[in-house]
């Protein structure tokens, strides 16, 4: 066998290769929905940049409230069960809302109410990618599946908007959000063919379930660290660079142009990132995922620094390296080390940790920046980020962590 082959070796499991292609179109799809929706949006009466900013607080919302539900769902009724009905809900929603907007009916809060329903069908999906993927292949290969899964996203984020701007020029917003509709539909079919994983009914209640999971994700230090960690460097180090970047790149990088030099730059290392990951089964996969998170900040560094597109570019992809190592790796030790009856909950708790302070950090960072200077700022965020670093490893439960792979046996019902 040789090593490419051992490398795709995942891909050997039909189950798996069915919900990757899913996933990918469904991630191809949201790539190209945030460019259809914003042009949709600033067209329509009332429309504009606040509406345009509005929605997307909206549907960040609906994702933060949904998710917690959506861990004791996936815990009490099976991953793909959730999962199914999230992506159907998502169908649902663009369909409606390319209706809208090819018949040129739509109006600005029929666009609110869908990118609601949008957000909740997220918050429902996320928590059951950590219980499913578990049930798709053996242990020793999840690192490997968890590579390509994570590989699915910078290619979206880099083909989906580019696609998505060219679909909006030559037919108009509405025909890019059914192409949406039909890539979460697509996913939805793959989830068919997922296995039934269900736990035991506990008859508690939602908040005894709710509680019951919190003091599952509490009573493991190195997990609460590691997603605080990750939830403070959102807000203090990449909130500030998404909203930033932009107009440092626009006064002396090159514009726009350059901006997406630099995010396809990232694309590409978290590319290369997941390709080194394929294959191999790190033992001590908690370290490397913090270390790696130190990658973040090396882009952060350059803008601050001054430095030209080149060596930003540069930057970028080799923090696209470190993200993929770091997502990777962190997916990887939960599902292995997480009993499988509380991986749904302990993946809301840990997806709503991480992103809980976003919203705040991207609306931050434009009045602070404003007061202290943008480059001050995104030197604070870096030191803050090499420090956490250094702090988070420290941890003796971090520092030792070598997972027990006892992440426990559902009923499964194929």
């Amino acid at each position: 066998m040789t090593l490419g082959t051992h490398r795709l070796r995942v891909l050997r499991h039909a189950r798996f290769r069915r919900f990757l292609l899913g996933q990918a179109t469904s991630l191809l799809g949201s790539g190209m929905n945030t460019v259809a929706t914003t042009f949709a949006v600033l067209r329509l009466p009332g429309g504009g940049v606040d509406a345009v900013g509005g929605l997307m607080a909206a549907r960040i919302l609906a994702v933060l409230v949904v998710l917690l539900l959506g861990g004791v769902l996936t815990d009490r009724l099976g991953a793909r069960t959730v999962m199914l009905a999230a992506e159907t809900l998502r169908f649902g929603s663009q369909a409606a809302l390319a209706l809208l907007l090819l018949t040129g009916s739509a109006r600005v809060w029929e666009v609110a109410v869908l990118a609601v329903l949008l957000g909740m069908g997220e918050g429902g999906f996320m928590p059951g990618l950590s219980a499913l993927v578990p049930g798709l292949v053996p242990e020793e290969e999840l690192a490997s599946a968890n590579a390509l899964l994570e590989m699915a996203r910078p290619v979206a984020s880099i083909v989906g908007p580019g696609l998505a701007g060219l679909l909006v020029a030559a037919f108009d917003a509405g025909a890019v959000v059914a192409v949406d509709a039909v890539s979460y539909g697509v996913s939805a079919v793959a989830l068919v063919g997922s296995p039934v994983v269900r736990t035991p009914a506990s008859g508690r209640g939602l908040f005894s379930e709710l509680a019951s999971g919190w003091k599952e994700f509490a009573s493991r230090t190195w997990l609460w660290v590691t997603t605080l960690h990750i939830g403070l460097f959102n807000f203090l180090l990449w909130a500030p660079f998404l909203v930033l970047g932009p107009g440092i790149a626009e006064h002396r990088l090159g514009g726009a142009r350059a901006w997406g030099l630099v995010l396809a730059s990232e694309g590409v290392g978290a590319l290369v990132g997941g390709v080194l990951l394929l294959g191999r089964n790190p033992r001590r996969g908690l370290t490397w995922s913090v270390a790696a998170s130190a990658g973040w900040a090396v882009p952060v560094a350059a803008l601050a620094m001054r430095l030209p597109l080149a060596w930003v570019a540069g930057a970028a992809f080799a923090s696209g390296i470190g993200a993929a190592v770091c997502t990777t790796l962190a997916a990887t030790v939960i599902q292995r080390d997480i009993p499988a009856e509380v991986r749904g909950r302990i993946g809301a708790f840990d997806s709503l940790g991480a992103f809980a302070l976003g919203p705040l950090g991207l609306a931050l960072a434009g009045p602070v920046s404003g007061v202290v200077g943008a480059e001050r700022l995104l030197g604070f965020g870096v030191l803050w980020q090499v420090t956490a670093v250094g702090v988070v490893l420290a941890v003796p439960s971090v520092r030792r962590h070598e997972g027990t792979g006892q992440g426990g046996k559902r009923i499964a019902v194929h």
